[in-house]
């Protein structure tokens, strides 16, 4: 009968796993009342004599646990300990049962060279000790009662709590003269991680499962392939659990579960106890009949005791399809499945056990497919608490939520009134303008683009708030998208490749197919936030900042469709039809990411030929190889570039948003130059310029011109004739003063005597940002000062 995990609060067998483990002390209470003692840094080593019968010295042992001597049966040393070699197999007297028959024994599990060299024997009370004394076959004395105080056994102790005893039995060992020492050492000490109740290694009968067979199958499931589990670095927590599986206690002692199918004879009185297992109490009977040999009289008595509950929970994926009837429409069309998505803190808990189940009982595995989502924490990475209050409820974040109701709601629960004001002030560090509305597909973006993390999510809600701001742009974007269209139009169901394309339909093409490519690539693997991140890059970067750009002049330029001819007609045709694609496709993209802002915005597309009932039942967009364009790609990275640049000279110069100053480029590749002549419309729209001239590789700079140099092989000019630039120059250069002052005031700050001991960290840290970011600003307003002292020249 092994020991199991006890709680004596709850006063049930526990799994080890269950437990956590806290490196420190429990120091044995002042108030006997007390049945949780406070916790230190380090625990107390004492140290005491066992005293020999057949030699004049005795045996020092040390121990962290000195209530369990009581039930100590013998003193263990290491086979090759010179000091002691003479002691073994000699008797000792126990300080209080002098009748008691303790023994010195050898054994290997003694670290000879660590404390006395002597270790305590108490098989009953710790798994070590346990395993020690079956193989040398020592007594097991129990000195608890299963509410953790000292039983008869325990004699002159009896009925103390056992940490109570802790201090008392230092006591009479000091009255005996058989006290050595006591020192500070540190101890590994077993909590339970629900009840936070020290965990007690317990002799009482339960009921076990032998784990080995069925955990072989497991790990070899894995091992093989035939069971995926994704991330693929939770492979090790599997093969760490399961390789050194030991017997599984399944019986708690609680009210609720499902109570064991196990009977108990009572009549005819047996001389040992006999258990049958059975589906109720008349096959119970029936089986101990056939056992005992007899034609009734007998009486059975079913177990109190529940199943463990994760024993219960490893039936679920047969279970509820009607097992054991396995001949039904549910088992056939849902056993097995395909994927199972949990958390990783319960893969031995729930997954292993569900997959031992389903091996063990119906030989084959429950899913072929395990995924394993990260556990979100606050954006400090700590645990979510009452305590703390950082406890973030979805809805909250959905619905959002002011400051005031959310501690509000703290006072409806029952902490103390010291967390309450703990709680008070996480809150108001964390959310001092509350919680703003997000909205579900907000935060389910932003909970998928964070799987990146791993093991855990440190969720930041202001993080949460900018993928608000990315939903609110995809329903604007896609409306203005929609008022291309006009009442009339309608897709044609695909679109011809030989179509007269432009530059930009030919390049979102080709990255709308590169963009489904990575999608599907990331949800095949299960890579949630590479799937966000080729969505939102997409629809953000690519469709509204340049496509939907240059698409403006082609649809709202001098022109009207009365006084337009046949090609700029057919230019508009074919750019409404990419566009319609560039809509479709992005909302079945991003329908999983955001199902519920996708559906609405879906259901307001031109009628297609292609265009299902709901969103939810369309097909999802594959990469398209004729729409790929490399080439084309690279030189939209190559005019982005060179736009980009000009758009800063104009944020250098002051100049307003709708001022169009005349560009000059210059690049010493021929073949790239030309390329770039026949693209000037596009660099002009997307650099905010006017015209763009293309000057030849040697040509000298025009004057009047600021300069700016693009890359190693292309310079790109901004004419400043006609500009007033002394004004702007004048204003510059006030905020550069500004600027200076700020950054100084912050040295200051920073500087200043004891800032590193009164300053708290999280203070410190702001002014370090603050401080970085204005010497960053003050660097920018520099460079613009000398750029239009330069053109000024």
């Amino acid at each position: 009968m092994p020991a199991v995990c006890w709680l004596r609060l709850v006063q049930s067998a526990a799994h080890e796993a269950e437990a956590y483990t806290f490196f420190g002390a429990m120091h044995a209470p002042s108030d006997a009342k007390n049945l949780n003692p406070p916790r230190d840094t380090k625990t107390l080593e004492h140290n005491f004599p066992s005293k020999s019968r057949h030699l004049q010295d005795g045996l020092v042992v040390a121990t962290t646990r000195l209530e369990t001597m009581l039930g100590d049966v013998a003193v263990c040393v290491h086979p090759e300990d010179e000091r002691y070699k003479a002691f073994v197999g000699k008797e000792l007297e126990h300080p209080f049962f002098p009748d008691r028959k303790m023994v010195v024994i050898a054994d290997t599990m003694v670290d000879k060279d660590f404390g006395t060299g002597c270790v305590k024997i108490t098989p009953a009370h710790d798994p070590n000790d346990y395993q020690c004394g079956k193989r040398h076959k020592l007594e097991m004395i129990s000195i608890f009662n299963e509410d953790g105080k000292i039983n008869a056994l325990g004699g002159e102790f009896a009925g103390q709590h056992r940490f109570e005893a802790r201090q008392t039995v230092e006591a009479a060992l000091a009255k005996k003269g058989l006290w050595v020492a006591k020192k500070s050492h540190a101890m590994r000490l077993g909590l339970c991680s629900r009840s936070k109740d020290v965990i007690e290694p317990y002799l009482k009968p339960q009921w076990w499962m032998n784990c080995k067979e069925l955990a072989d199958k497991s790990v070899k499931a894995v091992r093989s392939g035939e069971l995926k589990i994704q991330p693929e670095f939770h492979h090790q927590t599997w093969y760490h659990w399961l390789e050194n599986i030991q017997d599984w206690c399944i019986s708690r002692q609680l009210w609720w579960g499902h109570r064991i199918p196990a009977y108990k004879v009572v009549k005819p009185v047996q001389t040992k106890e006999m258990w049958f297992v059975a589906r109720n109490p008349e096959e119970a009977v029936a089986k101990a009949e056939a056992a005992l040999g007899l034609k009734g009289g007998v009486v059975v008595e079913r177990d109190e005791d529940v199943l463990d509950t994760w024993f219960s929970s490893g039936l679920w994926p047969f279970s509820t399809m009607g097992w054991p009837d396995c001949k039904n429409e549910d088992f056939d069309a849902f056993f097995p499945t395909s994927l199972l998505e949990t958390g990783h803190d319960i893969l031995f808990f729930w997954v292993a056990r569900m997959v031992m189940m389903s091996i063990g009982l119906l030989g084959k595995l429950p899913f072929h497919t395990v995924y394993l989502h990260a556990m979100v924490r606050d954006a400090h990475g700590r645990k979510m608490s009452k305590s703390l209050g950082n406890v973030i409820d979805p809805l909250e974040v959905i619905e959002g939520i002011s400051l005031a109701e959310l501690q509000a709601k703290l006072l409806e629960g029952n902490l103390p009134e010291k967390e309450i004001k703990k709680a008070f002030d996480g809150q108001a560090q964390d959310f001092p303008d509350g919680i703003p509305e997000c909205g579900a597909d907000a935060l389910r973006f932003g909970l998928l683009a964070y799987t990146l993390q791993g093991r855990n999510v440190n969720l930041d809600i202001n993080r949460v708030v900018g993928y608000r701001h990315f939903c609110n742009k995809v329903w604007n974007a896609t409306r203005f998208g929609l008022m291309y269209f006009g009442e009339d139009f309608k897709f044609s169901g695909s679109l011809k490749l030989d179509s007269p394309f432009a530059f930009e339909d030919k390049w979102i093409l080709s990255r709308l197919s590169a963009c489904a490519q990575k999608s599907n690539q990331a949800f095949e693997n299960k890579e949630f936030a590479n799937a966000t991140t080729a969505t939102y890059s997409f629809f953000l970067y690519e469709l509204c900042d340049v496509y939907l750009e240059l698409l403006k002049p082609r649809f709202y330029g001098e022109s009207t469709e009365e006084t337009v001819d046949e090609k700029v007609v057919e230019d508009r045709k074919v750019a409404r039809q990419v566009l319609y694609i560039c809509l479709d496709w992005s909302m079945r993209l991003m329908h999983p990411l955001l199902p519920y802002l996708t559906e609405e915005l879906y259901q307001r597309l031109p009628p297609s030929p292609t265009k299902y009932e709901s969103i939810c039942i369309a097909q999802y967009p594959t990469h398209v190889i004729a729409w790929t364009n490399e080439a084309l790609e690279k030189d939209m990275e190559v005019i982005s570039e060179i736009a980009k640049h000009f758009r800063s000279q104009k944020t250098s110069l002051g100049l307003a948003p709708n001022a169009r100053p005349k560009g000059f480029l210059r690049h010493s590749d021929a073949d790239t130059a030309k390329r770039l002549s026949q693209l000037t419309t596009r660099i002009s729209r997307m650099g905010g310029v006017g015209t763009i001239e293309v000057l030849a590789a040697d040509a000298s700079a025009p004057s009047q011109a600021m300069r700016d140099v693009v890359n190693e092989k292309c310079i790109i000019f901004t004419e400043v004739a006609g500009l007033d630039l002394s004004q702007e120059l004048a204003k510059l250069k006030k905020k550069v003063e500004s600027a200076e002052k700020m950054v100084q005031s912050y040295v200051v700050k920073m500087t200043a005597p004891g800032y590193e001991e009164k300053v708290p960290a999280s203070v410190r840290d702001m002014n370090t940002q603050k401080h970085e970011a204005s010497k960053v600003e003050l660097q920018e307003l520099q460079n613009a000062v000398e750029n239009i002292a330069q053109a000024m020249k």
